[in-house]
């Protein structure tokens, strides 16, 4: 009988698979068991070899290009072959979207842990990590179906041209560091958290692919799970500031450091690197070498090197840079000279006589002495008129004004607001997968003709019991009073119930029972007004929707309950 899950988050390498080095996965001071693959297996993975058997494993099943599987999945390039399991980029004929599979056969030594961990990753469903999709034991083989992110860059390919810019990498170490602390609080490790595991998307966010299941498939364990995976962490960080591996043996394209030498911090290594970056990823790469300098602690956890980078000075994006036009040149002709011989040096060249100004006619001064007088008039009766406006204001403010005598000035209710600047933004998922994490960054970019959208439910217009609820969480920088937010909806004619709760990060580690609510609003317009009864002090706020309206086919999203967000603009 076969078995079959569907979920999310994972592995295939989308330009094949990086060799796993003997350093890189080396054990640390205190003992970090770590599988060393260095002799077969790296030189394997790197040519990208057909490995038809290897010790402990079964001869892999013949697959090949149009190979389909479960009568959907239809194999279209093998990108990995190596100790019995191959990688294939694939397309999912039902959905029509390229997705990523590994085969391994049933009988392979790993087939139980890699199903094991899949479905495990799969109940994650954070949008953070590339989501398994399908995890299935059919027909004497064991396959793993995952996302294909075709607008995704490596790590590896963007280390290829430099170092990162130092915004750039602290996203990096941000993001991928707050995706692990994640991960460790459900009992999941990565362990193979290589420059080729880490992607960026168009859209400048950092998604992880592999967690659990990569090491799996390479039968890689570890005692400490959490240390390999934060001393992993800062070697991409490591490598992000310098362009080079933080060990002797050269990896992932990059070259490693000097032999003899130890591990030197970053900013030794490169010029002009971050210094407050450079100490962390020295924090996170925990040896005595790096550490025998620093009075800092070193971070052993994800969790520790979270709170490390919360305590940095926020680094900011670097301003546009905008090149002046070029200085109009404007070409001119002498009178009489286009066309005709240049004039020989030291020969003095005649002067034309400048033609005197035309007599002006009796008719243009009478003309132009009755556009005056009408002018004078003209601006006498305004200011006239506005002076006696200004005259009823002033009475009419004196009869009416009453005066209080605590001081408070009452006009400053009506003082305009302009909306915070949103510095970033991020789903948030309670429950289940996530809506669409690569078009968050649109509820805030200005334009009312992008969008971002909630799938469409057969059910609701409550969410419940399919989901809690769907939202974002929105970054403004620094803490600052929120006491109201303008929300631009897509669909209208029945209920969107919105509401606003203050996070205490961009992936909030509290539930939303527990975090500050702001303001509700249920409507059934396309905008959403929230005003809370007093400014919430808060520098991530949760926008939270928990019933959609139901709306008709619009093309690709269908007919049924669903929402989508063009414009979010909070005011204090």
């Amino acid at each position: 009988m076969a078995e079959r899950s569907t979920a999310a988050v994972d592995v295939a390498d989308n330009s094949g698979d990086e060799p796993l080095t003997a350093k890189a996965e080396q054990t640390t001071a205190d003992g970090v068991a770590q599988t060393r693959e260095r002799d077969t297996a790296a030189n394997e993975d790197a040519e990208d070899t057909d490995v038809s058997t290897s010790p402990g494993s079964s001869t892999p099943p013949e697959l090949h290009s149009g190979h389909k599987l479960a009568r959907r999945y239809r194999l279209e390039e093998c990108v990995t072959r190596l100790d019995g399991f191959s990688s294939w980029r694939a397309v999912d004929e039902k959905l029509r979207r390229a997705v990523g599979v590994h085969l391994l056969p049933a009988d392979h030594p790993r087939a139980r842990s890699v199903l094991a961990a899949a479905r495990s990753s799969a109940l994650l469903g954070d949008p953070r990590f590339v989501q398994v999709l399908d995890a299935v034991e059919e027909n004497d083989l064991v396959y793993v179906v995952h996302e294909w992110l075709p607008d995704a860059t490596e790590l590896t390919a963007l280390l290829a041209t430099g170092p990162l810019e130092v915004h750039e990498a602290y996203q990096l170490v941000n993001q991928i560091s707050q995706a692990m602390a994640a991960a460790h609080r459900e009992g999941l490790a990565h362990l193979r958290l290589t420059p080729s595991a880490v992607l960026r998307t168009s859209t400048g966010q950092w998604r992880i692919r592999g967690l659990a299941v990569n090491a799996a498939l390479r039968g890689i364990t570890s005692e400490t799970p959490q240390r390999t995976d934060t001393e992993a962490i800062g070697a991409l960080l490591y490598a992000a500031l310098t362009q080079r591996w933080p060990y002797e043996d050269d990896a992932y394209g990059l070259s490693g450091l000097p032999k003899d030498i130890g591990l030197i911090a970053p900013d030794q290594v490169r010029a002009g690197v971050h210094r407050g970056l450079s100490e962390l990823a020295m924090r996170a790469l925990v040896n005595e070498g790096a550490t025998a300098s620093r009075q800092d602690p070193p971070c052993t956890t994800t969790e520790e090197l979270v709170k490390a980078v919360g305590e940095m000075p926020r680094i900011r994006p670097p301003e546009p840079v905008f090149t002046a036009p070029a200085e109009y040149q404007r070409t001119t002709y002498q009178q009489g000279t286009y066309g005709r011989q240049a004039p020989r040096p030291g020969v003095a060249q005649p002067m034309p006589a400048v033609p005197p100004p035309p007599l002006q006619s009796r008719t243009g001064k009478a003309l132009k002495w009755a556009v005056s007088a009408l002018l004078i008039v003209a601006l006498g009766l305004g200011s006239w008129q506005l002076a006696e406006a200004l005259m009823d204001r002033g009475t009419s403010g004196d009869a009416n004004t009453s005066h209080n005598t605590d001081g408070d000035d009452k006009g400053d209710e009506h003082k305009p607001t302009k909306p915070m600047a949103i510095e970033d933004a991020r789903e948030y998922v309670a429950k289940g997968e996530a809506q669409a994490p690569g078009e968050v960054a649109k509820t805030y970019d200005g334009d009312s003709k992008t969008f971002w959208r909630t799938k469409t439910y057969n059910d609701g217009p409550k969410l419940a019991p399919y989901k809690p609820g769907v939202g974002i969480v929105y970054d403004l920088g620094s803490a600052k009073d929120v006491s109201a937010a303008s929300i631009a909806l897509q669909y209208g004619g029945d209920h969107t119930t919105v509401s606003l709760y203050a996070a205490d990060s961009l992936s909030p580690t509290t539930s939303i029972d527990s975090m500050k609510s702001i303001g509700t609003d249920t409507t059934t317009s396309t905008t959403a007004k929230i005003e809370a009864d007093k400014p919430v002090k808060t520098r991530y706020v949760l926008l939270w929707m928990t019933a959609l309206p139901k709306s008709g086919s619009d093309g690709y999203y269908g007919a049924g309950y669903k929402q989508a967000l063009t414009d979010v603009k909070f005011t204090g």
